[in-house]
């Protein structure tokens, strides 16, 4: 069906129409039967057919759809055939989900939406199984069960400062918790809860070996969550940054181990590790400097204004080397179980030091060689890049002046390597392998490209510190992600804006609007940008993410063993084996041993009384890849998820009598809906008189 746009795109779609019938017999030349060989461990092995050349319909198609020939090289550039894997694995926060979304590149598929700091059903995420719900009970506040979170930054484990694959990182901004993910099962193993704040922001970040997991706060408070009045604010209150010790081998972070630095009560924001030259340093923003309290109610300016009257903030440039062994010498204060590095000493011991940046920053990136530092404040049009061997030289000169609390404030001048002009709003910057930094601007709703120098300048053609251009991305952008651009050693293929607002991008389902993830191909240089994929995220808020090559991961297909405990990641010597299940009573204590496999549960009747404590092991035997089980126990908020090799338990007590009926909830057989059994509660009185 011909529309208006014919006359006008004829020509073009012709043109692609060629195109697309010369990449058809390229397509099918490639693909020609070639000599068996052993299949690869990593990728199915797909028995391909001659593939029959492209016709004319494609134009047709493109035409009646409305399509550019941009449109159709995006959809060519984002499309993943069946049977195929994407280039790239993105992590994202699932903002007040409490989850972390796993997302394939360029298809922009959702993955897994994995639970972490709130129930997740289908994984079986906080709904009966002991290791998770241990899990999930250690970030409890002050024995206070939470049932929500705030997901923001996501940060994958690296070794020498690139991404490894192994671990990934997230924080709860609400409730101040940090989660460790493994990624050999992309299972959430562990949540500590910062037991000096009542919540975070600036985290999580990693040191270039994973050596330690940063946390920096957000709003001033008492630390420890003491009361004390808003008019004490400048004595009572102050800010905070933690360092969790992260132990590989255990996968675990070591509480006992940690510590943290008391700060002035300024907002601390974002933080970021220093790589190659700047390593054994921590970088974090700072706000509301002015140690405004708010009070429009009381007719005095609120924070948006009484945090923003200053023309600089402080970036807190802190000696972590140095304060790890200060730590470690004991020059600490515990306050609830949490070693502490109190600001008099950080003082004393150097361990801190400011250099003003521009109005209400909202972000630190190190520069893939830990040479620069980039800073947006949110109410500047310029980024302002700072060179760390300039800041090394300015702290062995010695600073001249000092905040109200002693910490020494370097010279601007002395400082800042660069201040380029990229628009309004701007917030969070990623890196390329081509000298290229990229910007997001939330008021101009726009992600800058602009060029860095130094080392940098031989890896493109245009001026250092320059902007090249701007991309229009769909509303309202706050962080960006190019892949693996966090580390030392960026991709520069994509780049994904984490848009906050979506407007008119997708039908719309009330007002309570999705966000909008925009994939861009950053590949080439100069100002060749394109946006090529819209992804709607309707479950949270995100805030950050990582890319990481899909190739670095290697999650397991199913556990190693039937048994595997998937929280201890050792097989269970007590985990239910095939023809070793059974039913034990103690008293009125009943435990029970079953197996799950294609498809049936064993035992199938599992009787008990009215008041008894039931521990349930259930082992699926499985192991062929993707023969999840479910067990879903009905009237009691029980539903697990088994996958091949794993083991778990469970325990209730058995309060409510009556006739339950058990079941597989993930569809594995043809003989799915026969793959259940009966729990059967004795009534209390009927029990008795069987008894008697």
């Amino acid at each position: 069906m011909a529309n208006g746009n014919t006359p006008r795109y004829g020509p073009i779609l012709a043109a692609v129409a060629i195109v697309v019938v010369v990449l058809a017999v390229v397509v099918y030349l490639v693909w020609q039967p070639a000599p068996q060989t052993t299949a690869s461990k990593t990728e199915p092995a797909v028995q391909r057919t001659a593939q029959p050349a492209l016709n004319g319909n494609t134009a047709a198609i493109a035409q009646t759809r409305g399509l550019t020939p941009d449109d159709v090289a995006a959809a060519l550039k984002t499309y993943v055939p069946t049977g195929k894997y994407d280039d790239y694995i993105m992590f994202s926060s699932g903002g007040h989900s409490g989850q972390v979304m796993v997302i394939g590149l360029p298809s922009m598929r959702l993955l897994k939406v994995i639970g972490v700091f709130t129930p997740e059903p289908w994984q079986g995420w906080g709904y009966g199984d002991k290791g998770g719900m241990a899990v999930l009970a250690s970030g409890k506040v002050n024995n206070k069960e939470l049932t929500w979170a705030d997901t923001h930054h996501p940060a994958l484990s690296e070794t020498q400062g690139d991404y490894d694959g192994q671990f990934v990182f997230i924080n709860d901004k609400a409730n101040a918790r940090l989660a460790v993910i493994d990624l050999r099962d992309f299972e959430t193993k562990q949540i500590v809860k910062n037991p000096i704040a009542i919540n975070d922001h600036g985290g999580s970040f990693v040191t270039p070996n994973t050596d330690w997991v940063i946390e920096g706060g957000q709003y001033g408070a008492p630390l420890g969550w003491r009361y004390a009045e808003l008019s004490d604010y400048a004595e009572s209150y102050r800010g905070y940054v933690t360092f969790w010790k992260f132990d590989r081998d255990q996968g675990r972070l070591l509480p006992e181990a940690s510590f943290s630095m008391e700060l002035p009560p300024y907002w601390q924001d974002l933080c970021d590790a220093g790589k190659k030259v700047s390593e054994g340093w921590v970088f974090c923003n700072s706000f509301n400097t002015e140690m405004s309290t708010g009070g429009i109610e009381e007719g005095k300016p609120p924070f948006e204004a009484g945090a923003s009257q200053r023309d600089m903030d402080y970036l807190h440039v802190i000696n972590l080397k140095k304060a790890a062994e200060v730590a470690a010498a004991g020059k600490v204060e515990t306050v609830r179980g949490m070693r502490v590095i109190r600001l008099e000493t950080v003082v004393a011991e150097g361990l801190l030091f400011f250099a003003p940046e521009p109005k209400s920053p909202h972000g630190v990136d190190v520069a893939p060689g830990g040479e620069y530092l980039v800073i947006s404040g949110k109410l500047d049009p310029h980024v302002t890049v700072y060179s760390f061997e300039k800041i090394q030289a300015a702290i062995a000169k010695g600073a001249t002046t000092k905040d109200d609390y002693g910490v020494p404030i370097l010279n601007f001048d002395d400082v800042v390597e660069a201040q380029v002009e990229l628009g309004l709003g701007p917030l969070h910057t990623q890196f390329d392998d081509k000298g290229y930094a990229y910007t997001s601007l939330f008021l101009d709703s726009a992600v800058a490209r602009w060029t860095l120098g130094g080392a940098y300048q031989g890896q493109h053609s245009e001026p250092a510190w320059s902007l090249v251009t701007k991309m229009p991305v769909h509303y309202n952008v706050g962080h960006i992600v190019t892949a693996e651009g966090d580390t030392v050693s960026p991709d520069g293929t994509y780049l994904v804006s984490l848009n906050k607002w979506s407007v008119d991008r997708f039908t719309s389902v009330g007002p309570l609007l999705p966000q909008n993830f925009q994939l861009i191909d950053i590949a080439q240089s100069g100002t060749a940008l394109q946006l090529l994929y819209d992804m709607p995220i309707g479950i949270g808020e995100p805030h950050y993410a990582q890319i990481i090559k899909a190739d670095k991961l290697k999650p397991w297909d199913v556990y190693p063993d039937i048994g595997w405990d998937s929280h201890r990641q050792a097989k269970n010597p007590n985990a239910p084996q095939p023809g070793k299940e059974r039913i034990e009573r103690r008293g009125n204590a009943v435990e029970i041993w079953m197996t799950s496999v294609r498809s049936h549960y064993t035992p199938e009747r599992v009787e008990v009384k009215q008041g008894d404590h039931v521990t349930w092991h259930i082992t699926n035997i499985e192991r062929a890849k993707d023969a999840t089980h479910g067990f879903a126990l009905p009237g009691y908020n029980i539903n697990l998820s088994l996958e091949p090799g794993e083991t778990t338990t469970f325990e209730f007590v058995a309060d409510q009598d009556g006739v339950f009926s058990y079941y597989c909830t993930e569809f594995c057989s043809a003989l799915h809906l026969e793959m259940t059994g009966y729990f059967l509660v004795k009534p209390a009185d009927r029990a008795a008189q069987t008894t008697n």
